[in-house]
């Protein structure tokens, strides 16, 4: 190894993506690396492995919108992909085998009871994840293959100066070079917009309480008053874990009642809660329970093929026009495969039948209904997406109270409805979603889809339909929703929520469409994570490449000329490079993350999906391990331009 020039790689985020990556490039060295020397520099203020969103310092009462059965940071052979399958155990198995003694970690004291008593289908603590985290990356450094070295630095990176080498400046005053530069980057936080800025400029003037959008974990919300009104835009994920940092979190107490349901003893620290939103009701609740009928055959109708073909038509393509048709029909196809198989009680036509008759019919058709209609006798067995989406429809109550009912109900159903086996067909509709996601690189990357359409369908109608069908809460937390509106401590705004700051009463005003009502308050809570905006980007260091020209914003290109500025890290799709504002690939520096051009996942995923993030990681590394540590890029690595 002493005859080989030394490659060494700076990786600025050392959460879970970027432990993902040093896994795929300890998993491939064998094969890529030789005799060479490769050093991994791990650039992380919070703790390696867990990162910032898992990191064991946080509360106790944030939990996982997964179960321990449905998460792994291990590949398997589903993932198509050209490196070598590693297996290992998810994080259920990890906890058993923790638990059995085959295993050796140590579990605090504060979390033993938690730990031992976990379920494949409870959903753990983040702090619970954090442990498994942390054992994975130790694991990794454990078994690193000969030539690879791992350097650790607990502190941020502020500036990144152009080489060769690549020069990175942190913020212990200290410098690293390195011949390549990975940011693996989560949710990107962000300055106020122009309407934030207005709302925090009326509070500031009218001595008022304004929280814009941030990541709920890292908000001091000491400040909200108790007693006292508080208007919240936002019903997802952020609402439910800022609902219990106000709640439970301030002392109050959950009562499970004997017959079901649960009770809330306030604390008398609360303040009351006014939620509303874009749907004005909660993310959907997780299902309790798991497919029962045939195994899906997934993707069927959004596939490859499909793409090809679609993309094979004259002129742009239309994300709501012509994918999301093809997309509802997979979603349709796994929903009534778990319906037919699994419940043929349910049903009065073969599957056989059905599934002839169904793969020639269009999605949205009359003859596609009338088909559903004719084999699913019972209303609540067919799948509506459209009420799904927007499950109030424009409806309008007289009051708050008839609002309030509303929702109750609604929620109260989504709850059974997760709890009974006889839905199992919305998981299949759940696993086609997951399929779907898994499908939309492909489709990316042949450019075909319309500027406008991408940004604001792709990203912005169907994502947020993804979230709120497939990434909602526990259904405890529902039912901890329920139990503080029935004590006063939760009441609900409607739909299609609009804040304005009234000059006139010198508080926010809050009005839907849901009810005529107008409710004031003089704190308001944005419970949102920030939209990606490079041009409003917080973090110092990419504040520093962006104003160095040496990071930029995501322009979606258009066959018509009506390019799109996205908010996203411009990166070059096919390998990660990072585009500067030139749109000139740079040959050394790559970015992946949710908020990059390839529109990452989350940075762990279930079992057995062949998930993107394993094929993206994979990709990566092995481009990672062919560069070499001279001047320019070695002859695979491509074009420096984009």
């Amino acid at each position: 190894m002493a005859d080989h020039p030394t490659f060494t790689l700076a990786v600025v985020g050392a959460g879970p993506r970027g432990v993902g990556v040093l896994e795929r490039l300890s998993a491939n060295a064998p094969e890529l690396l030789g005799d060479r020397r490769f050093v991994v520099h791990l650039i992380d203020p919070f703790p390696v492995g867990p990162g910032r969103v898992w990191r064991y310092e946080q509360s106790p009462l944030l939990r996982m919108n997964s179960m321990p059965e449905d998460v792994t940071m291990y590949t398997d052979d589903s993932v198509r992909m050209a490196g070598p399958v590693a297996p290992g155990p998810s994080l259920i198995e990890w906890a058993r085998e923790v638990r059995s003694g085959s295993l050796s970690f140590p579990v605090p004291d504060d979390l033993r009871a938690e730990f031992d008593a976990l379920a494949g289908t409870d959903f753990p603590t983040r702090r619970l994840q954090s442990l498994y985290l942390r054992w994975f990356y130790e694991k990794v450094l454990a078994e690193l293959p000969p030539g690879i070295e791992v350097v650790e630095h607990a502190s941020s990176a502020i500036a990144i100066d152009d080489g060769p080498p690549q020069r990175v400046r942190l913020d212990d005053g200290s410098e690293l070079t390195a011949d390549a530069v990975l940011l693996t980057v989560g949710h990107l936080d962000a300055t106020p917009d122009q309407g934030e800025n207005a709302l925090a400029a009326f509070a500031e003037r009218r001595d008022l309480a304004y929280y814009p959008a941030g990541y709920t974990a890292d908000v001091d919300y000491s400040g909200v008053p108790a007693g006292e009104p508080v208007l919240v835009r936002g019903f997802g994920l952020a609402f439910v874990d800022l609902m219990l940092l106000l709640t439970e979190g301030r002392g109050g107490r959950f009562e499970d009642l004997p017959g079901g349901g649960l009770r809330y003893h306030p604390s008398g620290a609360e303040p009351v809660l006014h939620v509303g939103s874009r749907r004005g009701v909660p993310y959907h609740a997780k299902t309790g329970y798991r497919l029962r009928g045939k195994p899906l055959q997934l993707p069927r109708f959004f596939d490859s093929y499909a793409i090809e073909a679609l993309c094979a038509r004259p002129g742009p393509i239309d994300f709501r026009a012509d994918v999301w048709p093809l997309i509802a029909k997979e979603l349709a196809w796994a929903y009534y495969t778990e319906l037919f198989t699994g419940h043929p009680d349910l049903v009065v036509m073969d599957f056989a039948v059905f599934a002839d008759r169904f793969a020639d019919l269009g999605w949205g058709t009359s003859e596609m209904e009338s088909l559903v209609v004719s084999a699913v006798p019972a209303e609540e067995d067919r799948l509506d997406l459209e009420r799904l989406d927007r499950p109030f429809g424009g409806e309008r109550f007289e009051s708050a109270e008839e609002l309030g009912k509303a929702v109750r109900e609604y929620v109260e159903a989504d709850l059974a409805r997760r709890a009974n086996q006889r839905f199992s067909a919305d998981l299949g509709a759940f696993m086609a979603l997951l399929s779907v996601v898994g499908q939309l690189p492909a489709l990316l990357m042949t450019g075909r889809l319309s500027a406008a359409s991408q940004v604001a369908d792709m990203d912005g109608w169907f994502h947020g339909f993804f979230s709120f069908y497939a990434s909602g809460p526990p259904p405890r937390r529902l039912e901890e929703l329920l139990a503080l509106a029935d004590a006063g401590l939760v009441s609900f705004l409607g739909a299609d929520l609009l804040v304005t700051a009234d000059e006139s009463t010198g508080e926010f005003a809050v009005s839907s469409s849901s009810f005529p009502d107008v409710v004031r308050a003089r704190t308001l809570i944005e419970a949102r994570l920030p939209e990606a905006s490079v041009p409003r980007v917080f973090d110092t260091l990419l504040r520093q490449m962006r104003d160095a020209g040496t990071l930029t914003e995501e322009t979606v290109p258009d066959a018509l000329g009506d390019d799109q500025p996205s908010g996203r890290i411009a990166t070059r799709i096919t390998d990660s490079r990072l585009l500067d504002a030139a749109g000139t690939a740079h040959p050394r520096r790559f970015a992946m993350g949710v908020h990059t051009s390839i529109r990452s996942p989350g940075a762990f995923t279930r079992p057995r999906t062949n998930a993107i993030m394993f094929r993206q990681n994979d990709a990566l590394a092995r481009e990672l391990l062919q560069l070499s540590p001279e001047d320019q890029p070695t002859a695979g690595a491509g074009p420096i331009t984009s």
